[in-house]
């Protein structure tokens, strides 16, 4: 490997922790990375996805694990959980802090291709 020059994917990387210092607070680990992104995923495919569907994610961990991630990105304003049609189901949605989020991991992934 080159040391002269680094591979998009590694400035990626940095570009992807300088964000994350910038908010010290929103610092997601990797189960809730995880949901969100098979969150943001399905709304932006117009899928609904339910709490129940997200729990049953046995390789990301218990159900009792992945529900307390689910509350964590509630709790920090990533996701906002709404009644669907069946009122005894919870329909799990990003909000716009999310949708940010991958916005500017977007720019970040931009940034990192157009250094190349």
């Amino acid at each position: 490997m080159s040391t002269t020059k680094s591979s998009p994917y590694l400035r990626f990387l940095n570009l992807i922790d300088a964000l994350d210092r910038m908010n010290p607070g929103k610092q997601l680990d990797y189960i809730e990375e995880n949901l969100l992104d098979k969150i943001v995923t399905c709304a932006h495919t117009k899928e609904s996805v339910l709490v129940g569907d997200l729990i049953s994610l046995a390789d990301l961990g218990s159900q009792a694990t992945l529900h307390g991630r689910l509350k964590n990105l509630s709790a920090m304003g990533y996701i906002k959980m709404a009644s669907n049609t069946d009122g005894r189901k919870k329909e799990v949605v990003p909000t716009k802090l999310a949708i940010k989020r991958y916005e500017e991991i977007s720019k970040c992934l931009e940034k990192a291709l157009r250094s190349a």
